[in-house]
């Protein structure tokens, strides 16, 4: 379908009374007031509510769509907007000038730019159209839906109570709480708090490991509430759910369709370096809404806004259960590139690996990448035949660490993949090339905190492999070492 772009409006071109095709350029919004007294289609409703979607995929008729156009149900905007030699992606947002490209099209007969960045979704060019649904949204409403018994800790608690103003009151939050503090549990109250009262709820995750882990905990706790979980390679839900479970890519999916959004994470890669999914975080909630960030390891850019005040904040130092966080032990082991490279671990590590197999302590081994993965395997299989290997691109990703999850994986070597949403409830971990650039502070507070996470096992040995200490390293230890200090000082450890 082409559009026609007369003045203020942009039409079907079979609507437009035999009037000449123009070029779609710098096309606003319509802004038609709504019909009331239209009898508006409720499964339109239901597609188009919260997306922002292509025309072409609409399973609906020309006629029903112009319909609800005219009356000022539906939406149509342009695709790429130009303006200055500068093209802009209206559906993601993008402005990189090197991912768009320009290709002979046989919509317009003319060259045509889309979007790559966003491809994936379904190609959006200059004479593409997008559409928003602009009338009434669908209404529900739950009874508190929570069944949970658990119990809080005095700085959950403390942490819920302002999660919950918050969300009242559409404001942003920043939560700041230690590896295994409980973040999920403290936004239980809040979370019931919103869908009581009708409002639409995303909670938004860097990685797919963590939707997998989330999705079913939620569920089990508000058990009658109609959920989503959307990831790579998912079923792609067609309407939008009181409550949904997402990838932060999966957000530029939508459009206004938020009351609460929960940025789960919000240091990690790739959210943190990305303005593209930071820029789908505001077109996904609605213009009155709330925005709840949750973090172990806020980056410098997000403790220089706690700082300034730019941003509420809370801090939870103390793990739930009341212990403080294991601290790094820093070990040297050489030139342990130069060793896997001749086929054999450095001493320090076959030790280490040794007593975790004879102790029956379950592990976790990080290694800064794929490649020294593999060169890994081999040599790990000799200790013990059940010892596996994971990374983001193994196609059996998902049962490896299911396998582990129920102890038939002795030891897991990984790369930072499994640094974040991984919970097993005794475990040891390692990390080997401890220096490598690729583990930051961030990342090494977080690989930290895979240990001790348990109440029935809250201690354990996180051990950095190195060959030489860098100041990530320090800082990290350093990072531990001042939230246990500030647990202490504040009465909120055993």
């Amino acid at each position: 379908m082409l559009f026609y772009n007369s003045g203020n409006t942009i039409i079907p071109i079979k609507y437009c009374k035999g009037k000449m095709l123009q070029r779609i350029e710098d096309i606003p919004i319509p802004l038609h007031p709504l019909h009331s007294s239209y009898r508006y289609s409720a499964k339109l409703q239901s597609h188009l509510q919260g997306r922002r979607l292509l025309y072409d995929s609409l399973p609906f008729s020309e006629e029903l769509l112009h319909e609800h156009y005219i009356n000022g149900y539906v939406h149509y905007q342009q695709g790429i907007k130009k303006e200055k030699k500068i093209f802009t992606c209206n559906r993601c947002g993008n402005e990189d000038q090197s991912l768009f490209a320009t290709f002979d099209c046989s919509r317009c007969f003319k060259p045509c730019t889309y979007c790559r960045n966003c491809v994936m979704m379904g190609r959006v060019s200059q004479c593409t159209t997008l559409v928003t649904w602009s009338g009434p949204i669908q209404v529900f409403k739950y009874t508190h839906p929570l069944v949970w018994n658990g119990s809080l800790s005095e700085g959950q608690q403390k942490a819920s109570e302002i999660v919950q103003v918050s969300i009242k009151s559409a404001d942003q939050l920043l939560v700041w709480a230690v590896c295994g503090s409980g973040k999920t549990e403290l936004l239980f109250e809040g979370i019931n708090d919103a869908l009581s009262n009708g409002k639409y709820i995303c909670i938004a995750t860097p990685r797919t490991d963590v939707v997998l882990e989330l999705a079913p905990r939620l569920q089990e706790v508000f058990q009658s509430v109609k959920m989503s979980a959307l990831y790579g390679g998912s079923e792609y839900s067609k309407e939008l759910q009181p409550l949904t479970i997402a990838t932060t890519h999966q957000l530029l999916r939508f459009y206004k369709a938020f009351d609460v959004i929960i940025i789960d994470e919000v240091d990690a890669f790739p959210f943190s370096y990305d303005p593209v999914l930071q820029r789908a975080v505001h077109s996904a909630k609605k213009d009155q809404s709330s925005t709840i960030y949750l973090t172990a390891t806020p980056d410098l850019k997000w403790q220089q806004r706690v700082k300034k005040k730019e941003v509420s904040s809370i801090i939870i130092p103390a793990r739930y259960h009341g212990y403080p966080l294991p601290v790094p032990r820093f070990a040297w082991c050489g030139n342990w590139k130069k060793s896997l490279h001749k086929q054999r671990i450095p001493p320090p590590l076959q030790k280490w690996i040794q007593q975790k197999l004879t102790s029956q302590k379950q592990s976790f081994l990080f290694v800064p990448s794929i490649e020294l993965l593999h060169i890994l395997q081999p040599l790990l299989k000799k200790f013990h035949s059940e010892i596996e290997i994971v990374h983001s691109e193994d196609k059996e990703r998902k049962i490896k660490v299911e396998k582990f999850r129920s102890g038939v994986i002795p030891i897991i070597a990984t790369t930072t993949i499994l640094e974040r949403g991984v919970t097993v409830p005794n475990t040891d971990v390692a990390v080997l090339g401890a220096e490598n650039a690729v583990f930051t502070e961030s990342s090494l507070v977080q690989i930290a905190g895979r240990v001790g996470r348990s109440s029935s096992y809250p201690t354990g040995e996180i051990v950095f492999f190195h060959y030489g200490q860098t100041n990530a390293m320090v800082r990290a230890q350093r990072q531990i070492k001042s939230m246990n200090k500030l647990a202490n000082e504040g009465g909120l450890l055993k």
